[in-house]
């Protein structure tokens, strides 16, 4: 593990190039007429599967209730400048109502994770629709007691107490109340760039100025430095665990990371100077995702996690994003890091899509909370139980926590080589199917590159026919998250366009 004292250029390597959109050769109109593709014969990847014909209000007056009727911030999160009208979905694909078909590398934020409508959850959710929607945990019906058993059997000791709430904002929101009736303690710690969700509470653990408002929330909850070894003070090219490194020069002793000492000293610095002596609780996600793939040295958890228990913290990972195998090598993010939490928080890809959160915990915390009541009405719906227990069928019987590590580590070390190839490629990092790809002005500087450039590169990307996302706290970070059964085909035609996005970028400027 190493640290970096200066940033170095690299030679050039020759991305893949392939091509296409939706079957059919690129539309030459969706591109700057200079910018060929180099390998126009190359084909989106085909799909057996014949989405409806949709029949439909038109997109005019779907923007016009969308503008009317709908809050106003679903007009700032359409993404595109031209936006994309979705009808349908099938595995990683999605198909707009004009029948166009597009790759989904961004899986509804890092939500669908075996796969838009799999065949295997939609049975069980027709099952189960016909059996029983709702019904409250008052009563005791098989779903809520069959699906904690199995979640809590994927999960190490002592983690086996099960809370099912309807989001990660929930979940979050819970997990918080829990540490500070079972410690007696009030503070939180989290780490700038993270985000914990938008409700009230959760807003107090996210640290992002775009998801602020200027009211009070979040009382007691305090941010570190991140340790982000790419944009960071500090970094180096063995710190994080991850096929790619940054292109950061070293200069460490083998076996040893300054960076993490150096991480590790600001975090006794807020200890010392802006929480009292005893904390609640800290909470991290593995990898940060809204932040953009954000990772940490990595011993920097472990180390974490023992300075917030001397402070008689607990530990709380956010797997809202990194959980159910999405990394490749464990199906929890925290695993990774060599940790076990006190808590784990969860939601997203849990469920496929269907709005479900969970907060797992010891025997010992959960009885410190059982001096309240504490009741939801929704959560351990047997609708939504009988939908996640098939999520999680489905990712054993489709192996797709190993697909996410041969798969996703394919696809970061090729990005690597379009990182080598273009100087606004600052970074690519990340673990399985949870990647980012940093963008910059230039290596030199690392300078975010602009909204403006980073919307024209994104644009071009869908045009051609494939959907990702955007994060990092200046927006400048390209979010990969598709389902988890994507092949390396798609990859190969992902990396096609995003190439060809990049080239007519580089040639536009």
């Amino acid at each position: 593990m190493h640290t970096i004292l200066s940033r170095t250029h690299r030679p050039h390597f020759l991305g893949k190039a392939v091509d296409c959109v939706a079957s059919v050769h690129l539309p030459s109109g969706a591109m700057c007429q200079k910018t060929a593709v180099k390998h126009p014969s190359s084909q989106m990847p085909s799909c057996d599967f014949k989405p409806d014909s949709y029949q439909g209000m038109s997109k005019e007056r779907l923007l016009e209730i969308r503008k009317q009727n709908c809050h106003p911030m679903t007009m700032k999160v359409t993404y595109y400048r031209r936006p994309v009208f979705i009808h349908q979905g099938y595995m990683q694909w999605l198909w707009d109502v004009d029948g166009k078909r597009y790759l989904d590398l961004f899986a509804g934020v890092a939500t669908v994770s075996v796969g838009h409508c799999h065949p295997r959850v939609n049975e069980a959710a027709v099952k189960q629709l016909k059996h029983l929607w709702h019904t409250t945990a008052i009563y005791i019906h098989p779903q809520i007691q069959e699906y904690a058993e199995k979640l809590v059997s994927l999960l190490p000791e002592p983690l086996k107490v099960v809370y099912l709430t309807n989001s990660g904002s929930e979940a979050n929101d819970l997990a918080t109340l829990m540490a500070r009736v079972h410690t007696g303690n009030y503070d939180i710690i989290t780490l700038r760039g993270s985000y914990h969700g938008g409700s009230p509470l959760a807003l107090g653990l996210t640290s992002n100025t775009a998801y602020k408002y200027p009211v009070a929330s979040g009382f007691g909850c305090h941010n570190t430095m991140c340790p982000d070894v790419f944009r960071g003070v500090w970094g180096g090219s063995h710190c994080r665990d991850s096929p790619v490194q940054t292109i950061r020069e070293c200069s460490c002793s083998p076996g040893h990371c300054q960076a993490n000492d150096r991480y590790i000293e600001q975090l006794k610095e807020t200890f010392d100077t802006t929480v009292p002596h005893r904390i609640a609780a800290f909470f991290g996600e593995p990898i940060q995702g809204v932040g953009g793939a954000v990772q940490y040295p990595k011993n920097y958890l472990k180390e974490t996690y023992k300075l917030v228990r001397e402070k008689g913290g607990i530990c709380i990972a956010d797997e809202v994003q990194t959980g159910f195998g999405r990394t490749g090598g464990h199906f929890w993010g925290f695993q990774g890091h060599d940790v076990i939490p006190d808590m784990v928080t969860m939601a997203k890809g849990i469920a496929n899509g269907f709005p479900m959160g969970a907060v797992v915990t010891t025997e010992e915390i959960a009885r410190s909370f059982g001096k309240g009541l504490h009741f939801n009405t929704f959560g351990g719906n047997p609708f939504a139980c009988a939908i996640a227990s098939s999520v999680l069928d489905t990712i054993a019987e489709d192996r797709l926590q190993e697909n996410c590590a041969v798969v996703g580590t394919y696809l970061l070390t090729e990005l690597a080589k379009l990182r080598d190839k273009y100087e606004i490629v600052g970074d690519v990092r990340g673990k399985g199917l949870q990647i980012g790809v940093e963008m910059v002005t230039d290596k030199a500087s690392c300078k975010p590159l602009p909204p403006e450039a980073m919307a024209e590169i994104f644009e071009d990307t869908k045009d051609m026919g494939v959907l990702i996302g955007k994060g990092g706290i200046y927006g400048q970070t390209f979010r990969i998250k598709p389902p988890m059964c994507i092949t390396k085909d798609d990859v190969d035609f992902f990396l096609a366009v995003f190439d060809q996005a990049l080239q007519n970028y580089t040639e536009r400027r």
